[in-house]
């Protein structure tokens, strides 16, 4: 009953250009089945404790949903809740979310796998299995290749994850995706953090992660080369899901009307937002910085 009384207040105070009210009070209340002696006491009755609490949970969830590009859905929104001293339970937040209209980004339809084989395939294990976990950092990479219309074409952004922190700790863009685009990546990564020995470098099987100039530079780098089979996604799951978040959470609300506006975006996006910022179910709602510094305003060198 009081949600009636609540949409019958906020429609009150709608005005039409001549200064009369939109609706009357007594329509309103025919309309919602609900008497105006009953809304009148209702407005003169003191807001409850729990009135006040969720209006303020309401405003602070709507701060962390600007705050954080409109992203989050209830889980993560929970957390970070959670993180700043607000303690509640994931279902009020649920709840207090649909009462404000606030809602996560949700994907797109997935499209089929494009990945392009090399003529000439070596036997290259998987030394990964769909085990995207690691106990230490720069241990276990993967790595692939998505794509970004903008007005001028394509740009196409290679990145590197790290399994340990799921940080992006390599990244290249540019208007093609010949094999030096996702060496720069690789470079990249080993530049930010160390290889040890035995690691390994996870990707598809597609034509340049298959190539010899690739694999010469992975042997410099010290790192083993392991691939999925060809076409299954699951094989190569945390970089597509990386891909995925990319493409969710910025690429698909945005119109870029050249590649450079793009590469700033998502640059942007993965140093300042994702890395920095962006709370990881599998991390235990901790940033990748955090896991991978031991805190989240240490920011990943360039």
């Amino acid at each position: 009953m009081s949600e009636r009384y609540a949409f019958i207040h906020a429609e009150k105070a709608t005005i039409n250009e001549d200064g009369t009210p939109r609706y009357q009070v007594r329509q309103m209340c025919g309309w919602l089945g609900v008497s105006r002696s009953g809304y009148h006491e209702w407005v003169k009755r003191p807001v409850s404790a729990t009135a006040r609490w969720r209006a303020d949970l309401g405003d602070v969830i709507e701060a962390l949903h600007d705050a954080n590009d409109g992203t989050y859905g209830y889980r993560r929104m929970h957390a970070a809740l959670a993180r700043s001293g607000r303690r509640c339970h994931p279902d009020t937040v649920r709840s207090v979310m649909r009462e404000r209209g606030v809602a996560g980004c949700q994907p797109r339809s997935k499209r089929r796998c494009t990945t392009r084989q090399a003529a000439q395939v070596a036997d290259i294990p998987d030394l990964v299995g769909r085990d995207f976990t690691s106990d230490t950092a720069g241990a276990k990479l993967v790595g692939d290749i998505t794509y970004v219309p903008t007005a001028e074409g394509w740009l196409y952004v290679a990145l590197v994850i790290d399994c340990f922190s799921r940080a992006i700790i390599g990244w290249a863009m540019d208007d093609n995706y010949k094999t030096p685009l996702i060496t720069a990546a690789i470079r990249m990564a080993a530049r930010r953090v160390p290889i040890p020995p035995n690691a390994v470098f996870h990707s598809d099987r597609g034509s340049n992660y298959t190539s010899d100039e690739y694999a010469t530079v992975l042997d410099r780098l010290g790192l083993s080369r392991s691939v999925g089979r060809t076409g299954i996604c699951y094989d190569n799951a945390l970089a597509e899901s990386t891909n995925g978040a990319l493409k969710v959470e910025l690429v698909n609300r945005r119109h870029y009307p050249t590649r450079e506006i793009a590469r700033k975006d998502i640059a942007r996006w993965i140093e300042l937002f994702y890395n920095q910022r962006r709370l990881h179910s599998t991390l235990g709602y901790k940033t990748p910085n955090e896991v991978l510094y031991g805190d989240h305003s240490s920011p990943i060198a360039a």
